[in-house]
């Protein structure tokens, strides 16, 4: 296999265990690993490029992430999409060949994955010509970061194997091993693990609240096949020209409308 250069990132945070496990993996498949992650939670981020600046530079602090003494490690201050930016322009060393964000804790499912700083990495890094991988694992009372490295390395190994740029979106059930039933490809569900309601529109105040999504699930969605105790994979895109909508040329409009000066 070619050397690879991967870069490991999250929206979690530096000190996440998630971004460890996701790390050990890529080491173990031989890559040659840089972590670079946002030094707050960055969660629901998308693909924001914020990022703090210290006369005019962006703050940067190289760490040591426990077990992985070998491997270089950057608390940034900044959101993963705008450390995915700065890694494929040599900021940590050789740009990445691949992007590997996360591991999140909480699942990423459906349309609702748009708001994801682990997902927004990793469509980040497809626009800049990087195979990319986001990985999330379901909220629970356990942890088992073995289970989802499990899942993880056939994955990577198919990610590796594509041609064209790809980015895989993967979400593992959080449950012991025996009861994992296996990994499969699934669609979008049309909707998130999470619901978002208004509850409160006041003067000057919006109100909002969250539950877990109570809808008819949809057969072969990541959502559903996840509920059903599978470990999913969706193949995203990144942005693109929606080619369905006509492309003619438009008139610009006889009249112009002044903005209006408040007396």
């Amino acid at each position: 296999m070619r050397h690879v250069h991967a870069l490991i990132t999250n929206d979690d945070g530096i000190d996440s265990p998630g971004i460890q496990a996701l790390a050990e993996v890529a080491v173990d498949a031989g890559l040659d690993t840089v972590v670079a992650a946002p030094g707050w939670d960055s969660s629901g981020a998308s693909a924001s490029i914020t990022a703090v600046q210290r006369d005019g530079r962006v703050v940067a602090e190289q760490v040591t992430l426990d077990g992985l003494d070998d491997v270089r490690a950057f608390s940034v201050e900044a959101a993963p999409a705008f450390i995915v930016r700065a890694a494929v322009h040599g900021a940590f060393g050789e740009p990445p060949n691949v992007v590997l964000s996360g591991v999140n804790f909480g699942s990423n499912t459906g349309y609702a994955v748009l708001h994801s700083g682990t997902v927004g990495a990793a469509l980040t890094a497809a626009t800049f010509g990087r195979h990319a991988m986001a990985v999330s694992l379901e909220l629970g009372s356990e942890r088992p970061w073995n289970i989802v490295q499990r899942v993880i390395r056939p994955v990577l190994g198919r990610l590796l194997q594509q041609d064209q740029i790809t980015v895989f979106n993967v979400n593992v059930p959080n449950r012991n091993e025996n009861r994992i039933r296996g990994i499969r490809f699934a669609t979008l569900a049309p909707f998130g693990a999470v619901q978002t309601q208004v509850t409160e529109a006041g003067k000057g105040h919006v109100k909002l609240t969250y539950r877990e999504f109570e809808g008819t699930p949809e057969p072969g969605s990541d959502a559903t096949l996840l509920g059903e105790g599978f470990a999913t994979v969706t193949a995203l895109k990144p942005v693109c020209l929606d080619e369905s909508v006509e492309q003619s040329e438009l008139s610009l409009s006889p009249h112009a409308h002044p903005a209006r000066e408040d007396s």
